[in-house]
């Protein structure tokens, strides 16, 4: 369960514990921004490993303190199964109301979708698009009446122990979490609306957002900033030994999140290509289209007298933008051969999350030739088109934020536990008066 619990008895004792009780590196990244009501959606792949704690949980800030009213709310992977647990914690003293959940799916080795809806009469917890938990009446009020300044949304990775979640071994590690993109709406009257998305397409910590630096339940592992970074579009949460962080490697491509390219149609002669964006199911879109190349240099007609011109043919180009059209001029009675123009956009993906702009761009039609050349008696020689100008390459996706500030009041996912220390009653002292006056959470 989450919680940063016996902090505070570990901190009075920490100068009485050894320090391979710090041997492991942990991970916590979260918004910096409370929200109150509304969907709290993100798709995770959870960190694998018998004894390894992997969440996304909402949280309200200053639960942890003398005399608070706890709200916290998780989705938790525990156990080397890969085991999910929901829970609501609320109270003072704040009290866990668990649900364990037998599913059929693979939490930790494939991403999936984890949704939180948050109104004033109920809570649920639904899993891609399945709705798994639903809690009403005084689970509701307890959040409703006390957590009227929002909560923020968190994600971690720690070790647990024999209690919850397993005995960890360190030849499991590194294991790591992954993030394909966050999503929060709001709620008004019955209603959802979409207020922001992040698809982590800046390598580097989004605006808007911080990493931990605090320990972790237990007293295993302290957070480290160094084991939080983006690549490739997916946020990394890293558990590791604490000689060896960073070094996220390359995650798992989301398969649902449209990174990969669709292909257009055959383009007919001067005609236009057409493709759609990103995979469905709430994809990221896609990068934007290549150049496209304009019509080649045509040959103007010859006229005689009277005689009129060819027009040259128009080439289009799907995600190409508008290109200079070349013009020649033709002799007495001759027509002006105009070039093509190019535009046209890729469509974004759909599904649970909004739609994203992007879709592939593809090469232009081919491009036609001018008109043929007709000889005729006292015809003089027409002046050939000018080279059109393929189009630009248009960007699929905006730029990231820059990294937030970070934090040591964060969020929790943990579980009490007693300190085992080889210096007897001191250490045991210290824990019992924090573990009946409070218990700290937030991993």
């Amino acid at each position: 369960m989450n919680s940063r619990t016996i902090y505070l008895a570990i901190a009075a004792a920490s100068v009485c514990l050894p320090s391979a009780a710090m041997a492991m590196a942990s991970a916590e990244f979260y918004t910096t921004k409370a929200y109150q009501y509304g969907r709290f959606e993100a798709r995770v792949r959870f960190a694998p490993g018998d004894g390894v704690i992997s969440s996304f949980f909402l949280w309200k800030e200053g639960s942890e303190a003398a005399n608070a009213f706890w709200n916290e709310l998780d989705f938790e992977k525990y156990g080397a199964n890969c085991a999910l647990q929901t829970n609501a914690f609320y109270g003072n003293p704040e009290k866990v109301h668990e649900q364990k959940h037998s599913l059929s799916v693979d939490l930790c080795g494939e991403y999936h979708d984890y949704r939180y809806e948050w109104t004033p009469t109920y809570i649920a917890w639904v899993l891609d698009g399945k709705e798994i938990r639903r809690d009403t009446g005084e689970t509701a009020k307890a959040y409703a009446d006390n957590a009227t300044a929002g909560m923020t949304m968190h994600f971690n990775v720690w070790p647990g122990n024999g209690e919850f979640g397993g005995d960890i071994s360190k030849t499991t590690l590194p294991v790591r979490q992954y993030i394909s993109w966050v999503q929060y709406s709001s709620y008004n009257n019955g209603s959802f609306k979409v207020e922001w998305r992040e698809d982590f397409q800046a390598a580097a910590i989004p605006d808007g957002w911080a990493v931990g630096n605090w320990s972790s339940a237990y007293n295993k592992s302290t957070h480290n900033t160094q084991n939080v970074a983006v690549v490739n579009g997916i946020a990394v949460l890293s558990l590791t030994a604490d000689n060896a962080t960073g070094n996220p490697g390359t995650p798992p491509v989301d398969p649902a999140a449209g990174t990969t390219s669709g292909t257009g149609g055959t383009p007919a002669t001067g005609g236009t290509t057409s493709a759609t964006g990103g995979a469905s199911g709430g994809g990221k879109a896609a990068t934007g289209g290549t150049t496209a190349t304009g019509g080649a240099k045509g040959t103007g007609g010859v006229a005689s007298s009277g005689g009129t011109s060819t027009t040259g043919g128009a080439p289009s180009a799907s995600g190409g933008a508008v290109g200079s059209g070349g013009s020649t001029t033709a002799t007495t009675g001759g027509a002006v051969v105009t070039g093509g123009t190019t535009t046209s956009s890729g469509t974004g993906g759909s599904g649970n999350s909004p739609t994203a702009t992007g879709g592939t761009g593809h090469t232009g039609g081919v491009p036609n030739t001018g008109g043929t050349t007709t000889t005729a008696s006292g015809g003089a020689s027409g002046t050939g088109g000018a080279t059109v100008t393929g189009g630009t390459t248009p960007t699929g996706e905006g730029t990231g934020g820059t990294a937030g500030p970070t934090s040591s009041n964060g969020g929790c996912s943990c579980r009490t536990s007693p300190i085992a220390s080889p210096f007897g009653p001191t250490v045991l002292l210290f824990a019992l008066v924090a573990w009946v006056s409070r218990r700290k959470k937030k991993s």
